[in-house]
């Protein structure tokens, strides 16, 4: 079996679980989940609010994200994957890294976080779409890593809308008003809290004098492997399923 093949039937694995319907367990833990969120200080939401705002505007802008980056040219299916997943192995233990020296800062320190694992995650995200050969100078590509940012990070309810127009991009992409058009009417606050209700749970622990650093380690490396799994098979669909 070649490599592209044994990459499709991973592919269509992947794909079989973004279908799934939600579990009693994941409607549990989101109730769970909501009551939780009442008990975090009205602060760290407001870290949480302001710098998923701010990510959302520099990754459309293009302004922070895009200056260093290299469009991958003349290279196979199978060197690219293997680039992806080097890069991925790096942003892993810096995500881990980091988490760990935050988490065991305790409420501060642990605020502190939530933009810096933001940085981490887009910067992996863009370093990705580079090496699969897309111009992220292009907004509509900009865009594109935004949807898979909440393909890996929203209810299983969003994840099946955002699954839809990942699996569909060309024909999204017609759907689409000007650059200047979409950025006036992008809703941030619904983004936002898709994420931030996500991640709560955990990252409450990561507020924890101590304990907080184990829990900031292992949160911030399994974020990072949940992101590089959704990236890669959102790439894949792209490179093997539309051509």
């Amino acid at each position: 079996m070649s490599y592209e093949e044994t990459v499709r039937e991973d592919l269509l694995r992947w794909k079989r679980k973004m279908r799934k319907q939600q579990s009693m367990k994941a409607k549990v833990a989101k109730r769970f989940q909501t009551k939780m969120n009442q008990l975090i200080p009205e602060k760290v939401h407001q870290v949480v609010t302001a710098s998923i705002k701010n990510m959302v505007h520099a990754t459309l802008l293009g302004s922070e994200y895009t200056t260093k980056v290299t469009v991958m040219t003349d290279a196979t299916f199978a060197e690219r994957e293997e680039k992806v997943k080097e890069r991925l192995s790096t942003y892993k233990k810096t995500a881990a890294i980091e988490g760990a020296g935050t988490g065991a800062g305790g409420i501060l320190l642990g605020m502190a976080d939530f933009p810096l694992l933001l940085s981490i995650k887009m910067k992996f995200l863009f370093d990705a779409a580079s090496t699969y050969g897309f111009d992220v100078k292009d907004y509509r590509e900009r865009l594109f890593i935004l949807y898979l940012f909440q393909l890996a990070f929203s209810s299983d309810e969003k994840k099946k809308e955002v699954f839809s127009i990942v699996s569909d991009w060309p024909s999204y992409i017609q759907t689409l008003p000007s650059e200047k058009e979409y950025l006036e009417a992008l809703d941030w606050k619904e983004f936002q809290l898709e994420y931030r209700d996500h991640i709560d749970l955990v990252k409450m622990l990561q507020l924890i004098p101590g304990f907080g650093a184990i829990v900031g380690a292992a949160a911030n490396y399994h974020f990072l492997d949940v992101l590089g799994e959704t990236a890669m098979n959102g790439y894949r669909i792209r490179l093997l399923e539309e051509k």
